[in-house]
């Protein structure tokens, strides 16, 4: 059982992320504490890392990238996503072992 710790708020989800930049690919790579780890090619130059967070999770969620906000954590591989339009299990789902790739 995952240890994803998902906060339903009004219509819309918060969580923790652990990114890693850098990556040799783009993915979601299981948890990592509370947080969901996700591994992104770009580098963590002038919010590349954070556009490709976005865009992933957006492809991944089938919402619009207008729809995922960081709320903290904008220079630090520590965040806080809040995603609007979608349910807690969704969010879990890739995190319990579905092995969502780009």
């Amino acid at each position: 059982m995952s240890t994803l710790l998902v906060t339903e708020l009004d219509g819309s989800v918060r969580l923790n992320i652990h990114v890693q930049p850098r990556a040799s690919r783009t993915e979601i790579a299981g948890t990592h504490g509370t947080a969901l780890k996700v591994r992104v090619q770009a580098p963590p130059v002038d919010s590349a890392a954070n556009d490709e967070l976005i865009d992933f999770l957006s492809k991944q969620l089938k919402v619009p990238k207008r729809s995922i906000s960081i709320l903290a954590g904008q220079s630090s591989r520590a965040k806080i996503i809040e995603i609007a339009g979608v349910s807690p299990a969704s969010v879990r789902a890739p995190a319990e072992g579905e092995g969502i790739k780009q």
